[in-house]
């Protein structure tokens, strides 16, 4: 179950929600992850229910007595519950459906109190046969149950403490003064396996957040905080396989006069000037507009549900909002323009390159007319920016992306 198939819910019950926590200041998109871990996969769980199940009733079958009988019911209800969970969690995360997290938690801490019952009954019976294998299948399953829910060491130490620590009661219930030596390695293991559950937490945690901000940097401008190029033509890409017939515009804009600021007042200024305008321009758009620097003074821009009378009219709003002069400390201030080519989908194309190959010629057009005008691409922009795409290579517009 890995989590591209959906997103699994978080846990909503106060015991399941202390059972998942994973720490303190954990970004809520890890959390989501984390919860997805807890699921596992089904061959991991088939393979840890055949050996509870299969040792249950080996001894079960050994001994026909009340207690083993009831272990044996137990372990198949629960697995079998267990098993019905993680297949309906599956299909409900797929189809983008709340999944039964609480009672998968829930079901995880039950299967581990049934290997404890089984513990407790095998040591109390006298067979030192049965004891030897209820204990070490025991034991068996703690390594599982760390390696598997570290990213809820809680519920990982309950587990433990729930399967392995009832050796303690069995070895007085056996009354074999021998045993009593468990009375110090049980809890010593019981505290190692629970400390290394909650520091493989905290590594597991410190590498999804460093491979978060390194996927943050790689799709995102370091000066702006907008999306760089590699991020916009990947939501592009995005937006054009889902949705298909919906009409969505691509705005590429520049800026102009933006190089005397550059010369005159030093790049610290030019850059105070490029992070002031993406600002305005994230107010200047609808919600949801996917915004971009492509480099330099370029950026582009993604509205999407709007026709190309909507984006003219937004392009030109973007052209004022820029407009306004910039302060640049003191009596300082600094004034640029803005020059917008507008694209349209599917009018003007549907893959990534052709749309950015149209935005960009008509911004050329706009600038070739006059600075601070708005263009919409006509059919000669289309025609020129298609068969110049295909001059000059299919990937040329968008392989400085990769």
């Amino acid at each position: 179950m890995q989590s591209d198939e959906g997103l699994y819910s978080a846990p909503r019950w106060r015991l399941t929600r202390w059972l998942a926590e994973p720490g303190l200041g954990v970004p809520d998109d890890i959390r989501a992850a984390l919860i997805v871990q807890l699921y596992g996969s089904l061959p991991v769980f088939a393979a840890g229910a055949v050996n509870t199940i299969a040792v249950a009733a080996v001894i079960a079958g050994r001994k026909q007595t009340a207690p083993f009988i009831v272990w044996l019911v137990m372990e198949i209800a629960i697995c079998l519950a267990r098993l019905a969970v993680l297949v309906s969690a599956h299909r409900r995360a797929g189809a983008h459906r709340p999944t039964p997290t609480d009672l998968h938690l829930l079901l995880a801490v039950a299967w581990s109190a049934s290997v404890g019952f089984g513990v407790v009954a095998s040591l109390a019976s006298g067979d030192w046969v049965v004891a030897m294998l209820a204990s070490l299948s025991a034991a068996a399953m703690v390594g599982g149950i760390c390696f598997r829910n570290f990213g809820a060491p809680r519920l990982a130490g309950t587990m433990i403490l729930l399967s392995l620590g009832p050796i303690i009661p069995g070895a007085a219930f056996a009354g074999e003064p021998l045993f009593y030596i468990v009375y110090l390695q049980v809890p010593m293991y019981l505290a190692a396996m629970t400390a290394a559950a909650f520091r493989l937490n905290r590594m597991l945690i410190t590498t999804m957040r460093a491979e978060r901000e390194n996927s943050h940097r790689a799709h995102h401008d370091a000066l702006t905080g907008l999306l760089n190029r590699a991020g916009f033509v990947e939501a592009l890409s995005a937006r054009l396989g889902a949705h298909a017939e919906r009409r969505f515009a691509v705005m590429f804009f520049d800026l102009d006069d933006f190089k005397p600021v550059n010369d005159t007042f030093g790049h610290a200024a030019g850059d105070e000037v490029l992070k002031a305008v993406a600002g305005r321009v994230r107010r200047a758009l609808p919600d949801g507009a996917v915004v971009a620097r492509m480099g330099g003074d370029e950026f582009v821009v993604l509205v999407d549900g709007v026709t190309a009378e909507m984006a003219q009219e937004a392009g030109y709003r973007l052209i004022s909002e820029v407009a306004v002069s910039y302060e640049l400390g003191g009596e300082v201030r600094a004034g640029v323009g803005a020059s917008v080519g507008i694209a349209m989908s599917p009018d003007h194309g549907a893959e990534v390159e052709e749309l950015l190959a149209v935005a960009d010629a008509a911004l050329y057009e706009a600038k070739s007319g006059g600075k601070s005008r708005c263009c919409l691409a006509s059919v000669e922009t289309n025609l020129g920016a298609i068969r110049r795409l295909q001059q000059s290579g299919p990937k040329a517009l968008v392989a400085s992306a990769a």
